[in-house]
């Protein structure tokens, strides 16, 4: 049914109140809503993460502008490139544990 006749029969007028409407599931809007619904897991991403935490990270100006130009010139996104920063500052971390 097309957006503008919403409400509206055939003839452009709106329809009686006592009309029956039809009160068919919206299987794709069910759909959306379930994937937007929090579930008790931990949030997982479609990158391959199996349990994964987000974080949101602050950043004054100059910083995200400088971010952002780094991950324009290695072709990639701020939020990839910032991840990718953590989870090597994460190994040398651990590595600096076991010396």
């Amino acid at each position: 049914m097309p957006i503008g006749s919403l409400g509206r029969s055939k003839s452009g007028r709106h329809r009686p109140a006592d009309e029956p409407q039809e009160t068919l599931p919206d299987e794709e809007l069910t759909s959306y809503l379930a994937a937007l619904a929090p579930d008790s897991d931990n949030e997982t991403t479609a990158s391959g993460f199996g349990n994964a935490q987000v974080y949101q990270l602050r950043l004054q100006l100059m910083a995200n502008e400088q971010l952002k130009e780094l991950a324009a010139e290695r072709q990639t996104s701020p939020q990839a490139l910032a991840t990718e920063w953590v989870m090597q500052r994460l190994e040398w971390e651990e590595r600096q544990r076991g010396n």
